[in-house]
């Protein structure tokens, strides 16, 4: 149960801080403060402020991660009327910590009652200090302490998303899925190397199971197999045909004449086949393309039938919509402990499959997913002009109730598929 629980952590986990971490790289790029990257969920238990102003955190859920990215839409600081805060002034009176927690107590700082505040663009809080109403100045790069004790930025318009340049937020947006797919390719090139090169059905050089039929009759791996049976071998796909001929009327045990070629010479074996449930086995597999070049098309082909096996996926669930066909945190449980079953490359295997299908899945065009955004940035293009900010804000209010519906949906039909 243990082992199972890390490879789903391992697998959820990496796919989604790999995706948070395309679009943290990007917004950088784009001029767009990240005020925030964590990995994991929940309550934090470490925390680091970089020099480039992103405080980094680890929470206690080991799953997913996240990106705060300052501005409307992405991430807004909220001070109540009449809080209570402590600011923290420099020498020349201009404040550069706002702590609005009770977690964290500076003797040092000044108590204030906040009754209006600018943090964007005038950058100064007004609140009473003992009976008295003062005004001070916010230092561009000032932190503010929320209620639960996270500090980050403050986000002046000129860091916020939505006054970064347009390729610069589209980009930032497709950054996501794009990670996805290069995990996902790289994940995929990995296992063709870890399995000594590509699959290649198209000869008749074949691969030899250990203690298979084929291997206790003499017959090696690469010999070149021409003949078995009465039936020219010239491919995979002939060798299944012959042997299924060959065999189709036979009873207990049965032999086949093997012709092959080796290092120039023709040879013949006899080879008696494995009986199992009706079927009879020789022992062989496919042979391998093992150059350098094959390998990294082999991954990138890997990927790609992924990819469009997912889409016909999708488009068979636009076709007869069901909720069985999709699948939650749950099911992702369910399927890595399987994979855990059948080893690292299972799992590897697994990993690579969900990375698309993730990157694929974000793309598409619903309000509050990387497409949804994507869509609206491409509006913007159009119309040469942005989006009313409350338009934009309902948009992707709308999107995102029924994201959390639907997870909510999938996550309680694959509780019940459970029983």
């Amino acid at each position: 149960m243990i082992l199972n629980a890390l490879a789903f952590i391992f697998i959820f986990g990496l796919i989604v801080v790999i995706h948070e971490f395309g679009h943290f790289y990007f917004a950088k790029k784009a001029g767009i403060l990240v005020r925030e990257f964590a990995i994991g969920m929940g309550p934090k238990i470490f925390s680091h402020r970089g020099e480039d102003g992103t405080l980094y955190t680890i929470r206690i859920l080991p799953v997913g991660g996240y990106v705060r990215m300052a501005g409307w839409g992405e991430d807004t600081t909220e001070i109540k009327t009449g809080q209570a805060a402590s600011l923290t002034l420099n020498d020349d009176g201009v404040v550069t910590r706002i702590n609005l927690s009770q977690k964290q107590v500076d003797m040092t700082s000044l108590p204030m009652n906040i009754t209006s505040y600018d943090l964007e663009d005038n950058l100064e809080v007004t609140g009473l200090v003992i009976d008295e109403t003062k005004t001070y100045p916010v230092h561009h790069d000032a932190t503010i302490v929320e209620e639960d004790g996270t500090e980050v930025r403050i986000a002046p318009l000129d860091v916020q998303y939505q006054n970064a340049s347009l390729p610069g937020r589209i980009m930032t947006n497709f950054a996501g899925p794009m990670n996805n797919f290069i995990l996902g390719i790289i994940v995929f090139t990995l296992l063709v190397f870890m399995q000594g090169g590509v699959v290649d059905t198209q000869t008749n050089q074949l691969r030899m199971v250990e203690d298979g039929a084929m291997a206790k009759a003499g017959i090696e791996t690469g010999d070149t197999i021409t003949q078995i049976g009465d039936y020219a071998i010239t491919d995979w796909d002939s060798v299944v045909q012959a042997v299924t001929a060959s065999t189709e009327n036979a009873t207990g045990e049965t032999t086949l004449d093997v012709t092959y070629e080796r290092d120039g010479q023709t040879k013949t074996a006899t080879v008696v086949p494995i009986e199992e449930d009706g079927a009879y086995y020789i022992g062989v597999q496919p042979g391998m393309k093992t150059g350098l070049v094959d390998k990294l098309v082999g991954g990138l082909t890997s990927s790609w039938n992924a990819a469009f096996a997912i889409l016909d996926a999708l488009k068979n669930l636009l076709v007869r919509p069901s909720l069985d066909q999709l699948g939650g945190p749950v099911a992702i449980f369910q399927v890595s402990s399987e994979a855990v079953k059948g080893g690292f490359e299972s799992i590897l295997h697994l990993l690579a499959l969900l990375s698309i299908n993730l990157g694929i899945v974000n793309l598409i065009p619903i309000p509050a997913l990387d497409g949804g955004k994507i869509v609206l940035n491409i509006l913007e293009a159009i119309r040469r002009k942005p989006l009313k900010k409350e338009v934009e804000s309902t948009v992707t209010v709308i999107g995102a109730i029924f994201m959390i519906l639907l997870m909510i949906a999938v996550t309680w039909n694959d509780i019940m598929r459970l029983f």
